[in-house]
């Protein structure tokens, strides 16, 4: 079913987390993030939600929700982000399906609370300390984060891991007409806690018993946490890719960035992941037919170094720092970054 309304981004995210069975969110109030909590505890008959004294106490209730049988989410922006980032590891571990939405803002610590960014790719990938492979979605659009809030929930339930859904502080305070286009609701594969069948350790450990001196053990746990991520992943590999004709540059942008992107879509190509971890392999493909690649984004260029490395080469790169997108100002460098490659 398909419904259209005038919707704030971040009030998409609760809808779509309502309509996916959430059952249980935790979560400490952060701009520019709040709105998610305030949105769900209009659904108490379904929804259980506490409002927790921090970010560490949010994400560690998460996880024993999850672990209790509960669709799970909670919401923060970078500061809290960073706080939870122990309990991140902690739901990898234990195989915790639950859903992290980050609604980025200008940091570090506290930054410029009301203004968005995108400071926190590479600690949504690597945050935490050890090995494991997150999932990571980031829609640009109202609609889109009804919808990916929806995926991520069926991601974490398949991969019986954290998911993060990112977005930023332009795109959960937007307002527009969306399409709240539902998708179908994926069951978790294994028996919770309470079921008499398992229990948790946050050790290394092979099925349920700890086995923290068996290097082989944890070889071949992260072997394995590999490879679950891996095939689910597969199923969410989401990407939009905008061709334009006679184009020799891809842009590649993502969130907030790439709506300024599309403004140069009439002469260059764009490329724009929403699943941004795992990398696509795709871009590698589509990126082969250009002669130039410029990232966008809102960092120093978080994702650009990552994107360098898949691509082997060298890319352009347009930074939009302080919370502020001109188009003028992408128009120059874009000119810029050409020059330098020509």
């Amino acid at each position: 079913m398909t419904k259209r309304l005038i919707l704030q981004g971040n009030d998409a995210v609760a809808l779509g987390a309502v309509k996916a069975g959430l059952d249980f969110f935790a979560g400490y109030p952060i701009t520019p993030a709040s709105e998610i909590l305030h949105k769900l505890v209009e659904f108490p008959e379904q929804v259980k939600v506490l409002q927790m004294e921090d970010e560490i106490a949010s994400i560690n209730a998460c996880v024993g929700a999850a672990l209790a049988g509960a669709k799970a989410m909670t919401a923060t922006s970078g500061p809290g982000f960073s706080l939870m980032q122990e309990g991140i590891g902690l739901g990898h571990m234990v195989e915790a399906p639950l859903v992290v939405v980050n609604v980025q803002r200008v940091g570090p610590s506290t930054g410029m609370p009301t203004f968005g960014a995108q400071g926190d790719i590479l600690q949504c990938r690597y945050g935490s300390h050890g090995d494991y492979f997150p999932i990571v979605l980031y829609p640009n659009s109202v609609s889109e984060l009804y919808t990916c809030t929806m995926h991520a929930i069926n991601a974490a339930e398949e991969s019986l891991s954290p998911v993060v859904l990112l977005s930023d502080g332009c795109i959960g305070h937007l307002y527009e007409t969306a399409e709240l286009v539902d998708v179908p609701l994926k069951a978790r594969k294994t028996k919770p806690l309470g079921s008499g069948t398992r229990h948790f350790t946050s050790l290394t450990h092979a099925g349920d018993y700890p086995k923290a001196t068996v290097p082989t053990a944890h070889q071949d746990l992260i072997a394995a946490m590999a490879k679950k991520t891996a095939e689910v992943a597969a199923r969410y590999a989401f990407y939009e890719y905008l061709p334009a004709k006679g184009a020799d540059t891809l842009i590649v942008a993502f969130g907030a960035a790439s709506r300024a992107a599309y403004h140069f879509k009439d002469r260059c190509a764009i490329f724009r992941p929403i699943r941004i971890f795992p990398m696509l392999e795709e871009l590698a493909e589509i990126a082969r037919g250009y002669t130039h690649v410029v990232v966008i984004e809102m960092n120093v260029g978080q994702y650009r170094l990552l994107v360098e490395a898949l691509l082997h080469r060298p890319v352009g790169f347009i930074p939009l720092l302080g919370g502020v997108v001109r188009i003028s100002y992408v128009e120059e460098r874009l000119k810029k970054c050409l020059s330098e490659n020509t």
